[in-house]
């Protein structure tokens, strides 16, 4: 999980580049298609079928409505507001995550961790800052991407068993340029040609974007969703840094005070998630 939200944060990066001098709906489908050749390829390798029973099943359908929404407007967030503010806001994504793995798959989330929950909410909201000057509607796109991407998260971990995690990619891309090409009529800006720098930051978006896919499928679909899941509060740190570094940035103080809500929740709530199993007593050897 923590290796998939750094790469997250890099695709994010490249992403956010280049919707500079390609239209939204373009870098979408870019994006999408190369992702998916590259799971088509890794599922042909792996002797994996794109096309089985499983793949219309009920979870996959839900899916990938929650991935056109997810990305779709996650992305017009980069493109329209700061990389770290865009990035805070997805901060969220954890806390909707655990509470409806609670109320779903009936995964134990006692009171404090509820608690939790709600302070990591608050400061969500603290940097959202409503009905304040600091408010800008705009951000209530990220937060629209970040239902979708909870809602994607939590209907791959109901996914078939059987479809594994280039199957559940490729779909998941194709998923992307479908939310693209939604996108590109509805706005009807039509195609671009794209540079040379276009095209290295659509190719980065890939690459890092498929590692970080193949991360995240793995971590959400092995052992708890409220174990793993407040690991994502990594990518906090990696958006910040990166908005900051690259973009240059700045951070006002509520958004600080707002993050670090976010951050303490979710470690508070990772360190209630730890293993108690007691270990069954070992036969005792020789000396």
């Amino acid at each position: 999980m923590i290796a998939a939200m750094a790469l997250f944060s890099v695709e994010d990066a490249f992403v956010k580049g280049a919707t500079d001098t390609l239209p939204v709906g373009q870098v979408l489908i870019l994006f999408g298609l190369g992702g998916a050749l590259a799971f088509a390829l890794m599922a042909r390798l792996s002797g994996e079928r794109l096309v089985t029973r499983d793949v219309a099943s009920r979870p996959m359908r839900i899916r990938v409505v929650f991935e056109i929404v997810g990305r779709l407007f996650y992305v017009l967030a980069l493109a329209l507001i700061p990389l770290s503010a865009a990035t805070v806001i997805l901060q969220a994504t954890p806390i909707v995550v655990v509470a409806t793995a609670a109320l779903l798959f009936r995964e134990k989330v006692g009171w404090r961790r509820w608690i939790a929950i709600a302070t990591g909410m608050g400061g969500v909201l603290v940097i959202l800052r409503p009905g304040t000057e600091g408010f800008s509607m705009l951000s209530i796109l990220a937060v629209i991407g970040m239902l979708g991407f909870a809602g994607r998260d939590l209907a791959s971990r109901a996914a078939p068993l059987s479809l594994g995690t280039a199957v559940l990619g490729f779909y998941g891309f194709l998923a992307i340029v479908a939310a693209g090409a939604i996108f590109s009529i509805w706005d009807g800006a039509g195609l671009v040609r794209p540079g040379l720098w276009a095209w290295a930051f659509v190719a980065g978006a890939v690459a890092s974007g498929v590692l970080a896919y193949s991360c995240l499928m793995k971590a959400m679909r092995t052992g708890d969703v409220s174990a793993v899941t407040p690991f994502r509060y990594v990518r906090l740190l990696f958006g910040l840094a990166l908005g900051v570094g690259l973009f240059g940035e700045t951070i006002d103080f509520w958004t600080w005070i707002g993050s670090g809500m976010i951050l303490l929740s979710g470690l508070f709530v990772m360190w209630r998630t730890r293993p108690q199993k007691r270990m069954p007593p070992q036969p005792q050897g020789p000396a």
